[in-house]
């Protein structure tokens, strides 16, 4: 699947018209459901990939890539896979039980991590997940998404010292054409 078939691919299947709230608090009269792409295995491998050669040209040195739960641990998931390289779950708290862990799965002190992230409005979830993984010792200076709303995330996470590199733009999806494929169940 090419760029342009992936992006009529996600307009397809994730952009819904209506009055929402966002994760932000802002309201917008569009949605872009993370879950109805990530969930589609065709749309979740490409993504990884696609995520996994960002990660290789824009965060080369990555030991390992950072999912903050729920809505980008498929896709750092597919992306590790593609890749090859582990991945962190980055959780909204610690646990209260078990180990007690923010972060889930092995890592060392120091490690490059790249933050993957699904859509990205304001950026308030990845810089909270930025935090957590900076206070767990791992360095991290890249943030790849699938979507950039462009409602300033970019620049909420550039004053943290992380670049964010989206696969598309928000602009981009809303002018994109509708594609042919049938949906799948």
């Amino acid at each position: 699947m090419d760029r342009d078939e992936l992006g009529a691919a996600l307009r397809e299947h994730a952009y819904l018209e209506g009055d929402f709230l966002l994760r932000s608090g802002r309201r917008s009269r569009y949605y872009l459901d993370k879950y109805r792409f990530e969930t589609r295995p065709e749309l979740l491998g490409a993504l990884g990939d696609r995520i996994a050669d960002a990660v290789r040209e824009h965060e080369p040195e990555a030991a390992r890539l950072a999912g903050p739960e729920l809505g980008a641990v498929a896709l750092a998931a597919a992306a590790s896979l593609a890749s090859g390289l582990p991945f962190l779950i980055v959780r909204k708290g610690a646990k209260d039980y078990g180990t007690a862990n923010r972060l889930e799965g092995v890592f060392e002190v120091g490690e490059r991590v790249c933050l993957v992230e699904d859509v990205v409005t304001s950026a308030g979830a990845a810089i909270e997940a930025v935090e957590a993984l900076r206070e767990a010792g791992l360095e991290v200076g890249t943030a790849v998404c699938v979507v950039d709303r462009e409602e300033g995330g970019a620049d909420a996470l550039a004053e943290k010292g992380v670049r964010l590199q989206a696969l598309f733009r928000a602009s981009e999806l809303l002018n994109a054409p509708k594609s042919a494929a049938k949906p799948h169940g």
